[in-house]
């Protein structure tokens, strides 16, 4: 049920949004998602009811900020999977085409190493599973080193990075390849 939660949406971009700035009130994000407040409370709440966000600690007891619990996530394949990583990619695929609309402005390093690589390669499913542990013992220690909402921790000039890793075993063709 957890990931049929987040695979809403709105959902989706709230937890984005509280990820990306740290800690948000409901009433900011509703603001920069053009939803009403109400909205945004409601989705905010039902993210915390399967732990993706909780309540960040708040300056007053007037305001009552969100934070990400993690910004990293895998799951189970299934019904609610199926759903949210269509989500994920859709979401993946406008981001990558407005990336390439800013992409000329932007410094040559950002540019020359963003975007899409593809690799086309023969695994077994042992293989497949050491593949997806590798890459997440690369990315895990970049994700430690930069707790949630601690901005001081991070470095000068970096930037929230959406990492969207897919893999798809494809059908064999008649050669057998």
């Amino acid at each position: 049920m957890a990931i049929r939660a987040l695979a809403h949406p709105l959902r989706l971009k709230l937890r984005e949004l509280v990820g990306r700035e740290g800690a948000l009130t409901a009433a900011q994000a509703a603001r920069e998602l053009g939803v009403s407040q109400a909205l945004a409370s409601h989705h905010l709440r039902q993210l915390a009811k399967y732990g993706f966000v909780e309540q960040a600690p708040a300056a007053d007891n007037r305001e009552r900020p969100w934070r990400v619990t993690t910004t990293s996530y895998s799951w189970e394949a299934g019904a609610g999977a199926d759903a949210l990583e269509q989500l994920i990619a859709q979401r993946a695929i406008g981001q990558l085409v407005d990336w390439q609309r800013r992409r000329g402005g932007e410094d040559a390093v950002w540019r020359e190493n963003t975007g899409i690589g593809q690799s086309l390669v023969y695994l077994t499913a042992d293989e497949m599973v050491e593949l997806r542990r590798a890459l997440d013992a690369v990315i895990e220690p970049l994700v430690a080193r930069r707790p949630i909402g601690d901005a001081a921790a991070r470095p000068a000039g970096a930037r929230p990075v959406d990492l969207t890793i897919i893999c798809t075993p494809l059908e064999a063709t008649a050669s057998g390849g």
